[in-house]
């Protein structure tokens, strides 16, 4: 969940729960250096130094403040394989429905 660019480590992401979206905010100068038209393959996040799980896809460009990337994965994704494991899924689900008192 960190970026390293030149020696400054950010830590800016968050985890939102029922559906397994995070958001990493990037230096704005890295930023500028990324495409504008295009989501990122995890190859190229991973290469301009974001460290995270297995799994994450980039999904959304948010325009306004495009120095924050937007990433989201199935509930239940392993984070060691990044395949989704039914038993996580169903684990996570409940967790989910009891932190907010939800039934069904």
């Amino acid at each position: 969940n960190n970026i390293n660019n030149n020696n400054n480590t950010h830590a800016h992401t968050h985890k939102y729960t029922p559906t397994a979206q995070r958001h990493v905010i990037l230096p704005k100068e890295l930023a500028k250096t990324l495409p504008k038209t295009r989501l990122l393959s995890e190859n190229e996040w991973r290469s301009i130094g974001v460290q995270q799980s297995r799994g994450w896809q980039h999904y959304a460009i948010h325009r306004p403040e495009p120095h924050i990337l937007l990433f989201r994965r199935p509930l239940g994704t392993d984070p060691q394989t990044g395949a989704v494991d039914q038993e996580l899924k169903r684990m996570a689900l409940e967790e989910y429905k009891g932190q907010f008192g939800l039934r069904g």
